[in-house]
């Protein structure tokens, strides 16, 4: 040290970096030291050298921290001197703590005696130096007491001087000196908060915004060793006590100063409440939170909605401490702003993500712990509660924004991978549900899996529709508020706050309150939905009608709404189909009379065809099923539209019979005995057997050759469905595709073209490649079938020798096709067809 302190003087001096680093070693190798006590006890002999020895170090660093201001006297480099000295200061060990107040003391005289011209700008770091001094005064060794008092008469002093650099008269600094140590002094050994008080009440002039931060902060580091202190007078209790009165004095001297630093103020005390454990200490942390919210609610409330997420325990005890520790702010205004929040969207406008709403849910979430606030709480319920449910909307798919996933911390990285912004929210719902008394709402959904429904993309509307049914059920007090909440709701926010909203409501149609509702608020609402571009909105509104139509006032109106909700089918898919199915089949339960077969039923039949095929049952039997119920109903005579819609679902319901499921097959058969019974057909008795074709397969020739007979105009028709439903991905569906492709040609050979028979070929050429291998023999029986059929009725007197002339030399025609009568020429391209089709069998 002593080296380093002569080459100082050299140029060039050290850089910024080089010299922390230098100070920060030079000050750990000297500080760590054991006390001189110690190192004498270890070595008795030498007790005198150790002791002289430890003198000229401490003397050594001295001279080279006054070196180094020497070396760059601004308010930088005196920065660079003190900030390495400071975590020595709050130093569980005395000797470490007295070493480091006499090193600050002593940079502080020096920098007096030395004071530059160029230091009037202001004294660096002057918040967290006061602070750590302050705290020192409480110690309970009273040497680092005393002398942490002098140290801030000193630095007094130096800001005395800084404010008179101006004046033309040159003060003494040695009397201004003494007249502030009389002024700020003498140190009370025995009350050492009196001098504790003094200081911070004479220091006002000095203390900027950042000066303020920057006391409160340092009082805060005193807290974090107090466990740790050594037992002898109770050091922790002095400490807790210093840093308490330092606190609550800056607060309410100068509480108006720190508006614009509260975000770095409730960001400090969180970092510092991870290394603070005793439970009194952590009380003095947090006092800065409630006296700040008293006078800066909002403020302290926008900085707590930044704290990390997801929330641990330091940031739930800060949002708990707006409540709990007088003063505390108002409950209304806080929930409200809360409230405010959770109307946010959690991505902006320009597309960046915002973790404020789900910081309010969390904010919220810990204040629904303190029964004191329940009766406010109450009185806005329905708008947290549904503002909740919209956000739950939002937040599925999100994750966390960057900045509060990274962490260096393993343990805090599995929670966060583990974390689900969506999941986090429904149980703020949860609490708020069961907070309102509403325990078997909450219970209900947990055994229906509402609340996994509701964090789904896909199944959100309906678990928000389980919550309101539930509420319903069990005739919560709040759902009046929420009905009449809700009808503004409806018309406002994107598609997501819709969804939710209009989830919601249309359970509460239920309520008896509903008559009171204007008709545009119920059933205006219900019909306009059904137009929506979204297709959950048509499945929400037709279910609403449904509920409406069990009204005996309003079933006649809905029923007028059918066609509208049949055209509503058209764009919808997959579950929702089964659920809007169901609700149109309740719809159509409550029809006391018969329907015409006007244009809206062959539309809800022609929406429901395609369903058919779906590849879930559920789907399949509520649509087959549905189609069943409205032939039911339907009155004949019927028109033409209707008769070609009934004669085209033949078909596949013959088919999808064969598909192997029985439920799915009991709904075929039921609703083709319905459509039979409608058309009056005579159909053969085999049809409404479940057993396999391939067991039966003159029983699939006998209907075939009936249905070409009987609908010979829609021949073609139950040609091109068969050839549809043997792309089926389900093999069952193939295999009986092509046993029914099998009998149905040739039945039609006297009206098959050419190109539709090249079109049978190439399906069943293709379908002897299928991966079923019973699909594969199937498709080959059928080709050979329609061959040797097709050879028979085209050709019958090709079977004896003496059809072996030639028929140009019998009947003086020419050999050419183009010359034939349009009778032979038809059997010609026949006979060619065949030809061909037959050698690629055998290729």
């Amino acid at each position: 040290m002593e080296t380093l302190t002569k080459l100082s003087h050299t140029q060039p001096i050290l850089g910024l970096r080089e010299r922390t680093e230098m100070v920060s070693t030079c000050v750990k190798s000297v500080f760590s030291l054991p006390s001189v006590q110690a190192m004498q006890e270890k070595d008795e002999a030498q007790a005198e050298i150790i002791q002289t020895l430890y003198h000229q170090t401490l003397d050594a660093l001295q001279k080279l921290l006054n070196a180094l201001f020497a070396e760059d006297p601004t308010p930088t480099g005196l920065k660079t001197i003190l900030e390495p000295l400071g975590p020595w200061m709050n130093s569980g060990k005395v000797h470490e703590r007295r070493r480091a107040v006499n090193s600050n003391v002593s940079v502080l005289n020096h920098t007096l005696l030395t004071l530059p011209l160029f230091m009037s700008s202001g004294f660096p770091a002057l918040g967290l130096l006061l602070g750590r001094l302050i705290l020192r005064i409480g110690d309970p060794d009273e040497e680092i007491g005393r002398e942490a008092l002098d140290g801030i008469i000193i630095l007094y002093t130096i800001l005395e001087l800084q404010k008179r650099a101006g004046d033309k008269e040159e003060t003494n600094k040695k009397e201004l000196y003494e007249s502030n140590k009389r002024f700020l002094g003498p140190y009370n050994p025995v009350s050492p908060c009196q001098n504790i008080l003094r200081v911070i009440a004479e220091f006002g002039d000095f203390l900027g915004p950042q000066q303020v931060k920057d006391l409160l902060l340092a009082a805060l580091e005193g807290l974090k060793g107090v466990s740790e202190t050594p037992r002898g007078k109770d050091s922790g209790e002095m400490m807790q006590l210093a840093s308490e009165v330092t606190l609550s004095s800056v607060l309410e001297w100068y509480r108006h100063r720190v508006l614009e630093v509260i975000p770095e103020i409730m960001q400090g005390i969180y970092l510092q409440l991870s290394h603070i454990q005793e439970p009194r200490a952590r009380e003095v942390a947090l006092l800065p939170v409630s006296l700040l919210a008293s006078s800066f609610m909002t403020e302290v409330v926008v900085a707590l909605l930044m704290c990390p997420l997801p929330l641990d325990s330091n940031g739930a005890e800060m949002w708990r401490q707006l409540l709990l520790r007088k003063p505390s702010c108002d409950v209304r205004d806080l929930l409200d702003l809360l409230l405010t929040s959770l109307k946010e969207k959690p991505i902006t406008k320009k597309g960046r993500a915002s973790i404020v709403p789900l910081a309010a849910a969390s904010g919220l979430c810990e204040l629904l712990s303190i029964k004191s606030c329940m009766g406010r709480v109450r009185r806005i319920y329905p708008q947290l509660l549904l503002a909740l449910l919209i956000q739950v909307h939002y937040h599925i798919g999100l994750s966390l924004p960057c900045r509060a996933a990274n962490s260096k911390d393993g343990q805090k990285n599995l929670r966060l991978s583990c974390f689900l912004p969506a999941r986090w929210v429904v149980k703020v719902v949860k609490t708020l549900l069961l907070k309102m008394g509403c325990s078997y709402e909450a219970t209900f959904l947990e055994d229906q899996r509402g609340w996994e429904l509701m964090e789904q993309a896909e199944n959100h509307h309906r678990g928000v529709s389980l919550l309101a049914r539930a509420m319903v059920h069990y005739s919560c007090q709040e759902l009046c508020r929420i009905l009449y909440l809700l009808i503004p709701l409806l018309e406002r926010g994107d598609e997501k706050h819709k969804i939710t909203a209009t989830a919601f409501y249309v359970e509460l149609l239920q309520m008896e309150q509903v008559r009171r509702i204007p008709e545009e608020y119920s059933l205006g609402r219900m019909a306009e939905g059904l137009i929506h571009q979204d297709p959950i909105m048509k499945v929400l509104s037709i279910r609403g009608l449904m509920i409406l139509a069990r009204r005996t006032e309003k079933t006649a109106k809905v029923q007028a709404l059918l066609p509208s909700m049949v055209k509503g089918l058209k764009s919808i898919d997959g579950q929702l189909v089964v659920e809007a199915v169901e609700n149109l089949k309740a719809i159509f339960k409550g029809q006391d009379r018969k329907l015409t077969g006007s244009s809206f039923c062959v539309e809800m039949l022609q929406a429901l065809l395609p369903h058919f095929s779906d590849s879930r049952e559920d789907v399949r039997c509520s649509c087959i099923n549905l189609y069943g119920k409205v032939v039911q109903k339907l009155r004949s005579p019927h028109s033409r539209d209707m008769e070609e819609q009934l004669v085209s679902t033949l078909v596949p319901l013959l088919l999808i019979t064969q598909e192997g499921n029985t439920k799915v097959s009991q709904k075929c058969l039921k609703t083709l005995f319905r459509c039979s019974c409608s058309m009056a057909w005579e159909l053969p008795k085999g049809v409404y057997s479940r057993k396999p074709w391939d067991s039966q397969q003159q029983v699939v020739a006998k209907v075939c050759k009936y249905l070409v007979n009987t609908h010979k105009e829609s021949a073609f028709t139950f040609l091109s469905q068969s050839l549809e439903y043997a792309k089926n991905p389900r093999a069952s569906l193939r295999k009986a595709s092509v046993i029914f492709i099998g009998s149905l040609v040739p039945c039609m050979e006297s009206i098959m073209t050419e190109d539709q028979l090249k079109e049978v070929k190439v399906a069943l050429e293709n379908l002897r490649h299928d991966p079923e291998a019973s699909v594969c023999i199937y498709a080959a029986q059928a080709q050979d079938h329609i061959l040797t059929s097709y050879w028979q009725t085209s050709w019958p007197l090709l079977q004896g020798d003496s059809w072996m002339c030639d028929p140009s030399s019998t009947h003086q025609w020419s050999p050419s096709c183009e010359n034939l009568p349009t009778s032979h020429q038809r059997r010609s391209w026949l006979r060619q067809a065949l030809s061909n089709w037959k050698m690629s069998m055998k290729q």
